[in-house]
């Protein structure tokens, strides 16, 4: 006759036969991503919480998985990106990653119904300033993930989305119930591993410099964290505005407007021609994708050139991509006849429609 089970792992076994049964949290993913899941086909798991992908667990198999479900809201993850990366090791190529999180403005509405009016202001400013403002803070962000605040984030859905493309996902659906947004992403590649995304409010951001070597360039971070990663997916998804930029950018913040169109978002790139990374006047240093959409004889041009603070983009004030690209070719092709006297000429031209005509980029 066999021993009887002890109390305590019987108890255990029977939270895991629970676990196994269809979940009431999973129940909101079946619905909203069922045509997804049916075209896919394979195995999919459910992970109870983000940190027990971390953990081996015979009773919780992930091994199979063709795709991952984590009903537990992403805000509770401590670290969000060693999540991702966890579920992309385990995924296998176009295997999904289901997720659902409370996003800002979620957050907010949930602040203000809760309580009354005037006090629902308040009690969200603080906890902005706590949960949003103070991890992104050097020196706080590490104090602040060795308290239970860490595990309770205020998060955009930007960040969120420039995550899952930083860790080797890229959105396939996206929907919303119940004051969440849920995100379906596939695995398309291996994560990126960055230690230093724009984070911070003040960021490095990488850009091609003079020989075509990448340099750092210091602004004021106008965008929501992780915002360079999808670049190439506002490109795809969002047509281009007259000056070269995107026409509906999702990823800058209101804050962020407000710093673009008085300037102080390139306060800090005094920094970067204190150093030499760059001249006074000379054209914009950009992206990897942006310059991209150069064409080659230009990208070998630019390659001969220091990049400058006030680009030929202020004097003569291009309307699409391609007034851009004659606009920089003119410059530059001038500059290299007679260095001095074209940076002059666009200096003043620059500045006459900085201040007479109130020419901004963005």
């Amino acid at each position: 006759m066999a021993e009887p089970e002890p109390r305590g792992l019987k108890a255990r076994r029977l939270a895991i036969l629970r676990r196994r049964k269809p979940s009431a949290t999973y129940r909101p993913f079946e619905t909203l991503f069922h045509p997804l899941l049916v075209k896919a086909g394979g195995v999919t798991r459910l992970v109870p919480s983000p940190s027990a992908i971390h953990t081996p667990n015979a009773d919780i198999p992930l091994q199979d998985a063709q795709h991952l479900v984590c009903p537990v809201q992403i805000n509770l993850a401590q670290r969000i990106n060693k999540f991702f990366e966890a579920a992309n090791r385990i995924l296998p190529d176009k295997g999904l990653l289901m997720i659902c999180c409370e996003v800002i403005h979620h957050r907010r509405q949930r602040f203000l119904n809760r309580y009354p009016a005037g006090l629902g202001h308040v009690l969200y400013a603080f906890d902005f300033v706590l949960n949003r403002v103070f991890p992104k803070l050097p020196g706080f962000k590490t104090l602040y993930f060795k308290t239970p605040l860490g595990r309770y984030r205020v998060v955009s859905e930007t960040e969120i989305l420039g995550r899952l493309v930083c860790c080797g996902f890229d959105l396939v659906s996206r929907r919303e119930q119940g004051g969440l947004v849920y995100l379906a992403a596939q695995k398309s590649r291996e994560p990126t591993y960055d230690n230093h995304p724009t984070f911070g409010p003040l960021c490095r951001l990488r850009r091609s410099g003079y020989q075509g070597k990448e340099i750092k360039v210091y602004k004021l971070r106008t965008m929501h964290p992780y915002s360079e990663y999808l670049q190439e997916y506002v490109y795809q998804t969002q047509s281009l505005h007259e000056n070269g930029k995107f026409k509906e950018d999702f990823r800058v913040t209101s804050w962020g407007r407000f710093c673009r169109k008085v300037w102080l978002d390139e306060v800090p790139m005094l920094l970067n021609w204190i150093k030499g990374d760059l001249k006074l006047v000379g054209v914009r240093p950009l992206s990897a994708h942006y310059l991209s959409l150069y064409p080659d004889d230009l990208k070998e041009l630019r390659k001969r050139h220091k990049p400058g603070l006030l680009p030929p983009y202020y004097a003569d004030l291009p309307k699409s991509l391609e007034e851009i690209v004659e606009s920089e070719r003119r410059y530059l092709l001038a500059r290299e006849k007679a260095p001095l006297r074209t940076d002059a000429n666009y200096f003043f031209r620059v500045l006459a429609n900085i201040v007479l005509r109130g020419a901004r980029s963005a």
